[in-house]
């Protein structure tokens, strides 16, 4: 994939948002025995996932990433892997059914632990302790022996992602993502919803659909794509020592991959000229994702891209934008210029969660879900007026049923907030706004479908 390039090459390059561990002997222990542990993915399916992000590139499809902020050790439970796989699913349907486009799944799961923080420490009082920087790292309450930078946290994180992919791979091939389940997959908290109706209604059309292929002698039971569905993971490839530990060479082909996940992302605040995680990443054969805000100017966007992905290798490249519901069509416009100008295969995707974080009257953080909805309307519009295709949306979400972002159909208050705000970092949307906003991006892409049209004719 790179030249001059080793797994830990990356030590000589300016390493920010990482932690410092008090113990260096137990740290490369932790390194060695993750060294040993099979894969977590395998190059192939990173292979395949890299397929379909060039099938999106091109404009025949559409990413849907979605999943934890991030993941924690306390709500590990079969149940809540289960919920968000099935509204990822249900949004998925409804974007394949309303826009008539494959939908590449990827979830933010097995594996979202980490998170980078604007500081190393935090006060309370006159106590200061390291911050918070994700389960895989230390823990969330506020106490000495809590706060301290655990690298035999990496050990579990490992395992909880192993149980959490034999699952979901279960669940997308053993019978549970069956289109003819499509009724199945409805929580409760969603069915009681505005959408609920809405969706119940899509279901039956397609109950209907799959009793006409039957009647014309096509058995869907027979059909594999029916069936079951390809699901993949990914995470921010935020802490490198585990991310090395976790790098293969494949034996097929040779090249080095990251086998933590099928998809890793650098984040806007590591994405800068000599990053140690861009140094990393540049090596490793998996479908990379690079946020894009507002700080990121066209030349240096492109040296990115000529850095990560020197070949212009279809399905390579995913660009996460995350501007703001109020910045999006004034910043993104002169970056897609930009990579559309040059040549650069990706696929364009929006993250309509981290430029729409504010802190409401009660206290909590949250995310307004009309802004979430406006930046997302915004990323169209762009992509529209710009003749591009809007491939994607990369959103923090969960199956439960949380009040953490305000508003949407289900009129979630800011003083319901503190129901059920379950986050141990950011707020996520659930369920049922997350379904709303499936319904929403379906008429968006077909309106974009719409002007394609126009324009070929």
């Amino acid at each position: 994939m790179a030249s001059n390039w080793t797994p830990d090459g990356w030590k000589a390059h300016e390493a920010r948002h990482l932690p410092v561990y008090g113990d260096a002997e137990k740290l490369s222990e932790v390194e060695a025995t993750l060294a040993k542990f099979p894969p977590l993915v395998f190059a192939g399916e990173a292979r395949e996932l890299k397929k379909d992000l060039a099938e999106v590139a091109e404009g025949r499809g559409f990413l849907l990433q979605g999943g934890d902020c991030a993941e924690s050790f306390a709500e590990f439970h079969p149940d809540n892997i289960r919920d968000t796989f099935r509204v990822l699913l249900q949004m998925a349907v409804i974007l394949t059914f309303a826009s008539k486009q494959p939908v590449v799944k990827v979830g933010r799961m097995a594996g979202q632990f980490a998170k980078p923080r604007s500081a190393p420490t935090e006060k309370a009082g006159d106590l200061e302790l390291p911050s918070y920087f994700g389960d895989i790292i230390n823990g969330i309450e506020f106490e000495p022996e809590t706060r301290r930078n655990d690298p035999e946290r990496m050990l579990r994180a490992f395992s909880q992602s192993a149980a959490t992919l034999n699952l979901l791979r279960a669940f997308a091939g053993g019978g549970y993502a069956n289109l003819r389940q499509v009724h199945q997959w409805t929580l409760d908290h969603i069915d009681r919803s505005p959408w609920g109706e809405k969706f119940s209604q899509m279901a039956d059309r397609i109950g209907e659909a799959l009793d006409f292929m039957a009647a014309c002698g096509v058995d869907p039971t027979t059909v594999p794509q029916l069936q079951g569905t390809s699901f993949y993971t990914s995470h921010e490839a935020l802490l490198l020592p585990y991310e090395q530990a976790l790098t293969r060479r494949d034996s097929l082909t040779g090249d080095w991959y990251d086998c933590s996940a099928h998809m890793l992302w650098i984040g806007d605040r590591t994405r800068f000229e000599g990053s140690a995680h861009v140094e990393f990443l540049r090596g490793v054969g998996n479908p990379i994702g690079m946020k894009c805000g507002p700080s990121l100017e066209p030349d240096a966007l492109l040296h990115m891209l000529d850095t990560l992905n020197p070949s212009r290798e279809p399905g390579r490249m995913t660009l996460i934008s995350r501007f703001g519901h109020d910045k999006v069509e004034s910043g993104l416009p002169k970056l897609v210029r930009a990579v559309k100008a040059e040549g650069h295969p990706v696929v364009w995707s929006c993250d309509p969660m981290h430029g729409n974080v504010i802190k409401a009257e009660s206290g909590f953080k949250t995310r307004p879900f009309e802004r979430i909805l406006g930046e997302v309307r915004g990323f169209f519009a762009v992509h529209r007026a710009e003749g591009t295709h809007a491939g994607g949306i990369h959103i923090e979400m969960t199956g439960q049923d949380v009040t953490e972002c305000t508003g949407g159909a289900i009129a979630i208050t800011d003083e319901a907030l503190a129901d059920r705000y379950h986050t141990h970092c950011d707020p996520r949307l659930n369920g049922a706004q997350s379904i709303e906003l499936a319904f929403e991006m379906a008429d968006l892409l077909n309106l974009e479908a719409t002007e394609r049209h126009k324009q070929a004719a």
